[in-house]
């Protein structure tokens, strides 16, 4: 016997990234706002993105004025 009444509409959801990108999912909210979608995410783009990177090695050596070179 299943419960009428207890579960949400399952509706379009109009999902905004924060490059501007839009795109309608289904989903029980009404809209979404997420950071990364595949239009702006590195790992679908292939393009660095603004931030630079830096490994754990050379932001330790950094950090305790080692140099790498001697």
């Amino acid at each position: 016997m299943a419960k009428k009444g207890i579960h949400p509409e399952y509706q379009d959801t109009k999902v905004t990234c924060a490059c501007g990108n839009t795109f309608t999912v289904k989903s029980t909210h009404e809209t979404l706002h997420v950071e990364t979608c595949n239009q702006c995410h590195p790992a679908y783009t292939g393009k660095q993105g603004s931030a630079k990177q830096t490994g754990a090695v050379d932001k330790f050596n950094k950090k305790y004025g080692f140099n790498q070179a001697k």
